[in-house]
């Protein structure tokens, strides 16, 4: 007889994170995302790092993570300080079991306790939106050294998570990001 354990979240940062953990992790994360669909890059796992990581675990295995790092990001000409979601996936076994949505859950709680707004970028807007995240419909910008570019792909894939110190903002305003390598979103 198998004994069903039950999922435990934990939420550490970055410089908690054992070796073991990483490579989990890491090792998670590449196998979550499709190569022929860009997959996960190096620059991918960067992105994720320097923040807080939120696990769940079924006994030892991680079967499920969200990262969440600060970034000042951008809307309507006022910086506000941003938790961003890097680096949702959950085993492809675990799939469809709540895993995902609790490591989300407990990002979102974190942004809602330390952040003035949260952001990602998805395609899968549905996940997101019945957790209380809303798409921008705001046209999207990278700002770089040569002033603010236009990233029109990132239009409408991007989504946000209001907090209780959200200042009022309009749906329709543009939304920036500071310059990163790899995927600036």
């Amino acid at each position: 007889m198998t004994l069903s354990r039950a999922p435990r979240t934990r939420d550490l940062a970055t410089t908690e994170l054992t070796t073991a953990e990483s490579g989990q992790i890491r090792a998670l994360l590449w196998a979550a995302f499709e190569p022929d669909d860009e997959g996960f890059s190096e620059d991918d796992w960067q992105h994720a790092l320097g923040g807080r990581h939120f696990l769940v675990e079924l006994g030892e295995e991680i079967v499920a993570h969200a990262a969440v790092v600060a970034r000042t990001i951008e809307i309507g000409g006022r910086p506000l300080r941003a938790g961003y979601v890097e680096a949702v996936a959950t085993a492809r076994d675990r799939q469809r079991q709540g895993h995902g949505t609790r490591a989300t859950e407990a990002a979102g709680d974190h942004i809602r306790d330390e952040f003035e707004i949260g952001v990602l970028g998805t395609g899968s807007h549905g996940f997101y939106e019945r957790l209380g995240w809303a798409t921008w419909r705001g046209p999207s910008f990278v700002r770089t050294r040569d002033g603010l570019v236009a990233t029109p792909d990132d239009d409408g894939y991007l989504m946000v998570l209001r907090t209780r110190s959200t200042p009022p903002l309009e749906a329709l305003d543009p939304i920036v990001c500071e310059w990163r390598r790899g995927d600036v979103w």
